[in-house]
């Protein structure tokens, strides 16, 4: 079984997704939406020293995804 919070450090398609500032209760963070129709996919966050290409996080509601294997999986 695999537990967390789904998190990716950039957006597959940038086209896809908005970026919004939120400082609602009482943080500084970012808001994921979506591109399309603006509904909330959740936050990224920055400068917190994971060893990714971009320094971010990206954490995603699940219910918000669609997984597909990889070819060839």
């Amino acid at each position: 079984m695999v537990r967390g919070w789904p998190s990716f450090w950039d957006a597959r398609n940038s086209d896809a997704v908005e970026l919004v500032a939120d400082t609602s209760h009482g943080m500084v963070r970012t808001e994921v939406r979506c591109a399309m129709c603006g509904s909330h996919l959740g936050h990224v966050f920055e400068g917190e020293g994971y060893p990714t290409p971009t320094d971010q996080r990206y954490c995603i509601n699940s219910i918000s995804l669609r997984l597909t294997p990889a070819e060839g999986e």
